[in-house]
């Protein structure tokens, strides 16, 4: 996570509390005591930051259209298996561990190390346990991984699927089968779609798909069984069930927004978030969730008590806000006798500085098993805060369940009704059916009690952001945005996580860059991670290494010597170190040299507003000095390479074009004094903008090329997102572009082709 934006909180709480570097004040362990986000003014950014993030992940791909039809997955997939194979030999490079807490990577402003989470991986989404023990992982990008050891080590199983995407892992209890739903569902538009549902009867060694195309593009929050012969799936299109005997027949669709009487919000989407059934009432008794989290009029519980041929919108009574559900978890105890629910609050959402920093609205019990009620609240922000809660102290204005929209999961212990795990940002328990909570995997280790004694003095916890639990034979496992933890379940305190990353292969990766090893063989390669900072990796190393912590982006590496880099927090927020990020807490090992408006601890003049999330800029393929990036504006550092600095005074950052108002570039290349850069509009190239300003998506590229900057004429080009520029180092006026999305065929105003190439400056392009 990075934290400028909801959807990216979990490394952005800590980073976006960057103190300035004038007031830093460094506690005992040499982390600084100072890391409190300041005033509560901060909270109310997230709310538009995790909009605008979203859109331009989502632009990126589908631009210049607002959804992407059934089919067009499976169907790309197919045609990318029929290119042409380029023969070599490649080797993985980032196949070791990646260490989060290497005490030799402290910097004590930018590091994330000593905050306990150990070894880490990419984003997870789903966890099931089968009755014979082994343990199914599935990946925001990565698949589906089986461990037949508890977790010890994991072995690939979906690799080869049309989607890596995975948002539901279920095993159906009739004949111990796999299912897997594809495409993660937690509600961020970064989430890829997926393609379907599949199965497994061999321990993943071969998958089926399930049904037709119905589930194509959609997303899946969960797969649920009912005992009788049918599986029901939440998607983003509504609630659908199948039998689980006859594989090919169709999909049938149980409910959506239109079938009973309301509006597909948004973007014409049904968003079922979960679906359980009641155990003991021979699958006749379903308990359903559609909402949107921003709130919708179908927003609500909806139940069957007659095994899913019917639902009706239930009114919850007692404690639940029945104006007020938003995207919701269940989770029944196993004898089915208490229903739990934990409720993320529209209202809070849209209205973030009056929610008491969180976007919960609760959790909840039925005592009895119905999901009418009457609910008892159980817990909520401000009581989860006073459990042990990293957030407490550390982030003031923010309380758990800031990020319930996205981060959420409830689970009951099968051997005992009251014993509950609650994950949202952070993990917590209770063993009195909701009394008392604990903390017992807090966001991090800064700012506990236990760091007065030193970081490493602290127990181990879970990396935040929480999405998936499975329970099963005293254990409990938890799947986050740093991978997967366990813990026995006789175990209540913080003590006893242990992580399971060592050989997960699930990091989720935006750029990459290398440099020599001084004086010695090899190359150090840096790599920018979704939630998991800036990673390391170097010759002979046992680990890789997290120098950089937050949301890691766009790097740039001396060829010569990797100890010289440049990584990127969010909205072009660049950072510069050259001795590789090394530092025991006591020293500064980066300095921050961003010409972005949002700079964390000064604002230059000018400054740029309007950079992407994750904000493209390049070295000159003949200078390794000159540099340019860019968000609404171009920049250029006057060739000042490793003495580059940036200020509130003086930057060395030079605005060299604008791309426009409300404009953002999204590619960058430069050769000598020729700088190509791709750009698109408005509001995050949001092609959705023009139900709002009339102005809808619109792209372009403009270059210095001959002389003087203008834009080039793209209308022989695709009307899409430009992925990538890249120049040719021995003709500056040989230039390729890269177009992201579907083509016409599946967005008939998107044109055709993907890689085109220019020889003369742009002037002139062939597919």
């Amino acid at each position: 996570m990075s934290f400028r934006h909801p959807r990216v909180l979990a490394a952005c709480l800590a980073i976006l509390a960057l103190l300035s570097f004038a007031n830093l004040a460094l506690a005992q362990g040499g982390r600084s005591g100072n890391r409190q986000l300041q005033s509560e003014s901060r909270a109310s950014e997230l709310e538009d930051e995790v909009n605008r993030a979203s859109l331009e992940y989502e632009a990126a791909r589908i631009a210049p259209a607002t959804t992407v039809p059934g089919g067009a997955i499976r169907l790309a997939r197919a045609a990318t298996q029929q290119l042409p194979v380029v023969t070599g030999t490649w080797s993985e490079v980032t196949n070791r561990p990646y260490d989060s807490d290497d005490p030799a990577y402290r910097d004590p402003v930018i590091s994330n190390s000593g905050g306990g989470s150990g070894l880490v991986s990419g984003r997870m989404t789903a966890l099931a346990i089968q009755a014979n023990g082994t343990v199914w992982a599935g990946a925001a990008d990565g698949g589906v991984w089986k461990s037949t050891n508890g977790g010890t080590t994991w072995t690939p199983t979906f690799d080869q699927m049309p989607s890596l995407s995975v948002g539901a892992i279920s095993i159906d209890p009739a004949n111990q089968s796999v299912w897997v739903g594809t495409g993660e569902n937690n509600t961020a538009f970064e989430n890829y779609r997926g393609a379907g549902v599949f199965r497994s009867t061999n321990g993943g060694s071969s998958w089926t798909l399930v049904g037709d195309d119905a589930l194509d593009g959609t997303t899946i929050g969960k797969l649920a069984f009912d005992g009788n012969g049918l599986v029901f799936a939440a998607t983003s299109r509504g609630l659908w069930k199948h039998t689980t005997t006859n594989l090919s027949s169709p999909w049938t669709k149980v409910f959506d927004a239109a079938s009973l009487g309301y509006s597909a919000i948004p973007y014409g989407l049904s968003m079922t978030n979960d679906v359980v059934v009641r155990p003991g009432t021979n699958g006749q008794y379903i308990v359903a969730n559609m909402s949107w989290r921003n709130g919708t009029a179908y927003d609500g519980f909806y139940i069957s008590t007659d095994g899913g041929n019917n639902f009706t919108r239930a009114k919850a009574g007692g404690a639940v806000n029945d104006a007020d559900i938003g995207s919701t978890s269940f989770a029944y105890s196993a004898d089915g006798s208490t229903l739990y629910a934990v409720v993320e609050s529209p209202f809070q959402i849209n209205h973030f500085t009056q929610s008491g920093g969180t976007t919960l609205q609760g959790v909840f019990v039925s005592p009895s098993g119905d999901a009418s009620g009457p609910w008892n609240k159980i817990a909520e922000g401000r009581k989860l805060a006073t459990s042990g809660s990293a957030l407490y102290n550390y982030f003031r204005g923010f309380n758990p369940g800031v990020q319930a929209w996205y981060n959420r999961f409830i689970g009951v212990d099968p051997a005992d009704k009251d014993h509950v795990y609650l994950g949202l940002e952070e993990v917590f328990e209770t063993t009195n059916g909701g009394s008392n909570w604990f903390a017992i995997g807090p966001y991090w280790n800064f700012g506990l009690p236990c760091s007065a004694n030193g970081l490493d003095s602290c127990p181990k916890t879970t990396h935040p952001d929480q999405h998936a639990v499975a329970i099963a034979n005293g254990t409990v496992y938890v799947g986050n945005d740093g991978g997967v933890w366990k813990r026995s379940t006789s175990i209540h305190t913080v003590e006893g996580w242990t992580d399971l990353n060592a050989t997960l292969r699930t990091l989720q990766y935006y750029y990459a860059g290398a440099g020599r090893v001084p004086g010695g063989t090899g190359d150090g390669v840096w790599g920018g991670l979704q939630d998991n900072g800036a990673s390391l990796i170097l010759p002979g190393a046992a680990t890789m290494v997290s120098p950089f912590g937050g949301d890691g982006g766009d790097v740039i590496v001396d060829p010569t010597s990797y100890e010289r880099a440049v990584n990127e927090y969010v909205d072009l927020d660049m950072f510069l170190t050259t001795n590789a990020g090394r530092s025991d807490g006591t020293t500064f090992a980066w300095r921050e040299i961003s010409p972005s408006c949002f700079a964390f601890t000064y604002t230059p003049s000018p400054c740029d507003p309007n950079a992407r999330f994750i904000a493209p800029f390049r070295a000159d393929v003949s200078s390794g000095t000159h540099w340019v990036a860019g968000g609404q504006y171009v920049w250029d550092n006057q060739n000042k390479g490793w003495d580059t600095t940036c200020g509130s005074s003086a930057c060395d950052w030079k605005i060299a074009y604008n791309t426009g108002s409300g404009n953002s570039t999204t590619a960058i290349a430069v050769k000598g004094g020729v700088t190509y850069a791709a750009w698109c509009g408005p509001s995050g190239c949001n092609p959705r903008s023009s139900s709002t300003t009339g102005e809808g998506f619109r792209r372009g590229i403009a270059t210095n090329y001959g002389g003087t900057w203008h834009e080039l004429d793209v209308t022989s080009l695709p009307n899409r997102y430009v992925y990538s520029l890249t120049v040719d180092p021995a003709d500056d006026a040989t230039v390729y572009a890269v177009f992201g999305g579907f083509s016409r065929r599946w967005i008939p105003a998107g044109g055709v082709g993907h890689v085109f190439k220019s020889t003369n400056g742009g002037a002139s392009w062939t597919d």
